[in-house]
């Protein structure tokens, strides 16, 4: 495990040590092994800040001039965690904290089982992250797996940790750690402070080297299946542009060149434009070999200059909130700033710009049904210029206004929290059974990645001469996540690893015999069958990149969006649709006509 350590601060002659372990936990398949790969999906950004806290506070020797401080960082999705190395570790400096850092709802189970050999051995372990913050600003803290990590002795910590990680430290230096850290109430500015920071070695045991940042937090708007405004709030809080320029050329000098900016939507961040600019003097000027992925909002093209400077500045991938294409479903999710005649104009300027674009679509509201969802999926695949499309079931997550709405109601939710990754059924659909639903879930995977689909999508691709070979790598990464692995792409990666003994606890430890023969037959049959996707998805990239004619490829979704589609595309042919297009229709001329009156009449001539 030595050789997993990201950092470690120079240590001092100094009389005392203390060693600071970070791990971001892994979640459980449906066996009960946790999700780990040779090469893991886009890095935490909750460690990369944690580390840069802590490495601030070691550097300002928070706990003393006698005293070092230690820091070892661990992603568990691409590193095996040994607890009892890690006891060691703390127990031969003499004084120590693991911090289980960015814990999700469905990564608490596996954090409990990482803490539990921990506190056994008398080790100090602290949990914060998504899950604790969303259950105390939602729930009170009123939790059966909260109330599980108090009777171990774990402490909880809920907020963020810029201003606070010192107290903290400080406190388990002296052996005094809280039972809980509560500052949900008082959300820190994030201006000036310590940047996030993620060693070479870790960023390359992501798929691309790609290492992350937040430039902001927080969200303005009020989505229902949502966790982030109850978690980090809807008032943006967000590092300068000079802070953000650090960040990259911090990362940079040590060789980092793919950034993923975690900001859930950058597009409402208030310094947008500045930042941008200032990646563009980067790229333009000093010719920094740099790209990012980054999340916007399905209004982001409406912002002067804002889809231009982001091709501009290096973003080579786009991850959009689509969520539904029903406007009944997104009013009733409180998704009122998606509107179904923005997205065509939307994605298209993405297009223009060279980016590929991801977007979001959730299966499950209340009106859905099965023929439904298909026949949506089929509406997007002919009408929405969308690249990669991927699909989550609507679950209440602990921490949203939906999660809260059935607690208090007494609905059924599954009393699992490794389930709540939007890859499983939490609570019951009001018209879908549970097998519909299923069925659905796997049926959109299927309908949308036809190989006939996918030719149109690197066709689509391959017209606006943007990187056809990465969207094709994209491609086969998400169908072979689902088809081939069982896993959904976004904990996707490259080669699974699994330790036999890493197994969720109160399940059964296979024997030597019978574990590693067939984890070897796994492997090898998962290696086949990846290498057969990709050759047949390959020659469909070969046969368009040889194409004379490919820059001359259109289709319905490619075409410009003119006034009388509304009547031409089958997006606007429901009932909801119509009502919501007669509706905005209504605003818009209410609108003009207040206009107008507010113009001299000479001028309106």
């Amino acid at each position: 495990m030595a050789a997993d350590i990201q950092n470690q601060t120079p240590v001092r002659a100094v009389a005392r040590r203390f060693c600071l372990v970070l791990i971001k936990p892994s979640h459980y398949d449906d066996d009960g092994y946790v999700i780990q790969w040779m090469r893991s999906p886009i890095p935490s950004n909750s460690l990369a800040s944690l580390f840069g806290l802590a490495k601030d506070c070691a550097e300002r020797h928070i706990l003393g001039d006698d005293v070092a401080i230690e820091i070892h960082a661990y992603d568990e999705t691409n590193t095996r965690i040994r607890p009892e190395r890690i006891a060691a570790m703390i127990e031969e400096a003499g004084a120590g904290l693991v911090m289980l850092a960015g814990v999700q709802s469905n990564q608490f189970p596996r954090a409990l089982d990482l803490a539990k050999p921990l506190r056994a051995r008398g080790i100090q372990v602290g949990v914060g992250g998504f899950h604790v913050s969303g259950v105390l600003a939602m729930l009170n803290g009123v939790d059966p797996d909260l109330d599980r990590a108090k009777a171990m002795g774990v402490s909880l910590f809920a907020g963020e940790a810029e201003g606070r990680l010192e107290e903290t430290l400080r406190d388990a230096f002296t052996g005094q750690l809280k039972p809980l850290y509560n500052y949900m109430d008082d959300l820190p500015g994030i201006e000036g402070t310590p940047i996030p920071l993620m060693a070479v070695e870790r960023a390359q045991r992501t798929a691309g080297g790609t290492t992350s940042f937040d430039a902001g937090r927080g969200c303005p708007y009020q989505c229902s299946f949502c966790t982030i405004i109850n978690v980090q709030g809807r008032k943006s809080r967000r590092r300068s542009p000079d802070d953000v320029e650090h960040i990259v050329r911090t990362n940079y000098a040590q060789g980092l060149r793919a950034f993923f900016i975690t900001d859930d939507n950058f597009a409402r961040n208030k310094d947008w434009e500045a930042i941008l600019d200032r990646i563009i003097k980067l790229r333009e000027e000093e010719k920094f070999n740099i790209s990012f992925i980054i999340q916007v909002d399905t209004l982001c093209h409406k912002l002067p200059n804002f889809v231009e400077k982001a091709g501009r500045a290096g973003v080579k991938r786009v991850f959009i909130g689509l969520e539904n294409i029903n406007p009944d479903n997104l009013a009733g999710a409180k998704k009122k700033q998606n509107k179904i005649t923005e997205y065509r104009q939307m994605l298209l300027a993405w297009k223009t710009a060279g980016v590929i674009t991801y977007a979001g679509y959730i299966l499950g509201f209340p009106s859905d049904t099965y023929d439904s969802i298909m026949h949506d999926i089929d509406v997007i695949k002919r009408e929405l210029p969308v690249d990669l499309l991927e699909f989550f079931y609507l679950t209440p997550l602990p921490g949203s206004e939906d999660h809260l709405k059935l607690h208090k109601a007494g609905a059924w939710l599954d009393p699992d929290l490794n389930k709540y990754d939007l890859n499983h059924i939490c609570t019951p659909h009001p018209k879908m059974s549970r097998e519909e639903w299923d069925r659905a879930y796997k049926g959109a995977w299927q309908r949308y990645y036809t190989v006939e689909h996918v030719e149109t999508i690197l066709r689509r691709v391959a017209s606006t001469k943007a990187n056809a070979s990465n969207a094709l790598f994209l491609i086969t990464w998400f169908m072979g996540s689902i088809n081939i692995e069982h896993i959904h792409p976004l904990e996707g990666g490259f080669l699974r690893k699994r330790a036999r003994r890493d197994r969720r606890s109160g399940l059964p430890i296979e024997p030597i015999w019978s574990f590693y023969p067939k984890y070897a037959a796994e492997i090898a049959g998962k290696l086949v069958a990846w290498t057969a996707l990709y050759v047949k998805l390959r020659r469909i990239y070969l046969r368009i990149k040889k194409d004379p004619q490919r820059y001359a490829y259109t289709d319905l979704a490619m075409t410009p969006v003119v006034d009388d589609e509304l009547t031409t595309h089958e997006l606007f042919s429901t009932g909801a649709a119509q009502a919501y297009v007669a509706k905005a229709k209504h605003i818009k001329e209410a609108q003009a006509g207040h206009a107008n009156d507010a113009v001299p009449v000479e001028a309106a001539e």
